[in-house]
């Protein structure tokens, strides 16, 4: 975000509060509901996993604050962090296929990787989310971060 150099300090934290409260609202009317993430997950089956995985539900959470998604393959459920809300479509397309994933190989192995190969992705997004786990490590000035 681009801010006039003759802002003062207090003008600059309105301003961008008003600015992220902005961008909140914006992207709050974009988030997808749990009905099309379990559709985006069956595209995502059919697209790179030949269809095979196939969970009974999908949905965001809001008790994940140290995953970014998790599956139980016996009950074939999938659940996203809502902390990826508004993070870019190839990221949580990339959590969301990571899961799926796991309906068919439980495990990290060989094998799992094999089934994300496919996606073009998946670097690209894990560096994405490396780096907002990161980003949070870093000390953030009194009230400027969200708790």
């Amino acid at each position: 975000m681009l801010i006039p150099a003759r802002m003062s300090a207090a003008e600059e934290q309105r301003w961008v509060a008003t600015m992220l409260e902005k961008l909140a609202a914006q992207e709050s009317r974009r988030m997808p509901g749990d009905d099309e993430l379990a559709a985006r997950a069956e595209r995502l089956s059919e697209q790179y996993l030949l269809g095979a995985a196939v969970p009974d539900t999908v949905r965001w959470v809001t008790n994940q604050n140290s995953r970014w998604g998790s599956c139980t393959p016996s009950e074939g459920s999938i659940r996203l962090s809502h902390r990826l809300q508004g993070m870019p479509e190839y990221v949580i397309d990339y959590v969301l296929l990571h899961e799926l994933a796991h309906l068919l190989v439980p495990g990290h192995g060989p094998s799992f990787w094999r089934l994300l190969e496919s996606y073009a992705r998946t670097e690209r997004a894990r560096g994405f989310l490396e780096g907002v786990v990161a980003a949070d490590r870093l000390p953030h000035p009194p009230g400027t971060r969200e708790e």
